[in-house]
C-alpha cells in the first residue's frame, strides 16, 4: 500500500479549475483521478492524500471534492474506509458478470473487455448422484461428465465452475481441451449448445476447499449460481453450480417489456 501527498508524482498535473469549461470543478476532478487510474499511475490500495489537504491544493472547498470521490466511490474505483487506518484508496472495480442470453464465462469476460483464463482442477466421469441426476434429468447413479474449472480474469480467480453434462450425449469430450468455451465446444463438436436455462441465485459461505481455490478466507460470501441449461429440442445438456466471488464480481442480467430473454433468473425469497 503506497501513502500518498499531494505532490506525489502519481497523482501528476493538477486540472485547471479556473478555466472556464462546460463541466463542474467535481466532474473534472473525477476525470482527473480516474485517467490517473487507467493510466496505471494510481494503482489498487493506493491512499490517497487527506481530503482536507487534497482540497487545499486543488483550490475547492472539501465538499466539491467529496462529490468527485463519491461520483468514484459509486463506479466502484474508490473504495472509503473509516477508522484511525481509514481514508479513500484506489480500487480495481467489480467486474460485471451480464447473464443476459446464457452466455458462458468467457463470453461474459469478453463483454466486461477482460480475458478470461481457466484451469481444470479435475474432469473425469462420475455416478450422478440425486443432485446432478435430477439437474440432467437422467437416472441417479448413471454417468454424467464432471468438470471443475477455477475462471479468472485480470490474473485472479473470480469463479469456480462445477459442471456436469451427460456422458451419453457427449463421448470423447474428456479428450478435448477443456480451458477454453465448454459452450464452443458442446456446439462445435456436438451440435448440442445449450439454448435456454434456468438459474437460481444465492448467497453461499465458501467452505475451505472452495476458499482455497478463489483465494479467498474460508467463511467469505460467495454468489452461488445453480444451472440447469436445455438445447433448442429441450435437451437437458447441462447442470452447473458457478461459485463467485463476491468482492470481484457483480451479476447483471439486462430485461425489458416485450423482451426475451434466453435465461430464466429465478429469484427465491425464503
Amino acid at each position: 500500500m503506497r501513502v500518498l501527498a499531494v505532490d506525489d508524482e502519481a497523482l501528476g498535473d493538477k486540472p485547471d479549475l479556473d478555466a472556464t469549461a462546460d463541466e463542474p470543478s467535481h466532474a473534472r476532478i473525477s476525470s482527473w483521478l480516474l485517467a490517473r487510474v487507467v493510466a496505471g499511475k494510481l494503482r489498487p490500495d493506493d491512499k490517497l492524500p487527506p481530503e482536507e489537504s487534497l482540497a487545499a491544493a486543488l483550490g475547492v472547498s472539501r465538499m466539491t471534492l467529496r462529490q468527485a470521490l463519491g461520483s468514484l466511490a459509486q463506479q466502484g474505483w474508490i473504495e472509503r474506509r473509516r477508522g484511525r487506518s481509514g481514508g479513500n484508496f484506489i480500487r480495481e472495480p467489480r467486474i460485471e458478470v451480464d447473464l443476459t442470453g446464457l452466455p458462458g464465462f468467457t463470453e461474459q469476460m469478453r463483454r466486461a473487455n477482460v480475458r478470461a483464463g481457466a484451469r481444470v482442477i479435475r474432469a473425469r466421469l462420475v455416478e450422478a448422484d440425486a443432485d446432478v441426476a435430477d439437474g440432467l434429468e437422467v437416472s441417479r447413479g448413471q454417468q454424467a461428465i464432471e468438470i471443475v474449472r477455477v475462471r479468472s480474469a485480470r490474473r485472479e480467480p473470480l469463479a469456480l465452475e462445477e459442471t456436469y453434462l451427460p456422458a451419453h450425449l457427449f463421448p470423447g469430450l474428456l479428450d478435448h481441451k477443456l480451458t477454453g468455451s465448454l459452450y464452443e465446444l458442446m456446439r462445435s463438436a456436438y451440435s448440442l449448445a445449450p439454448d435456454s436455462a434456468v438459474e437460481s441465485l444465492e448467497p453461499e459461505i465458501s467452505t475451505p476447499e472452495h476458499a482455497s481455490l478463489l483465494e479467498v478466507k474460508p467463511g467469505t460470501a460467495l454468489m452461488l449460481v445453480t444451472r440447469k441449461a436445455s438445447t433448442a429440442a429441450g435437451v437437458v445438456v447441462e447442470y452447473a453450480r458457478d461459485r463467485y466471488r463476491s468482492d470481484r464480481t457483480r451479476i447483471s442480467l439486462q430485461t425489458g417489456v416485450g423482451s426475451q430473454v434466453a435465461t430464466e433468473l429465478r429469484v427465491e425469497l425464503t
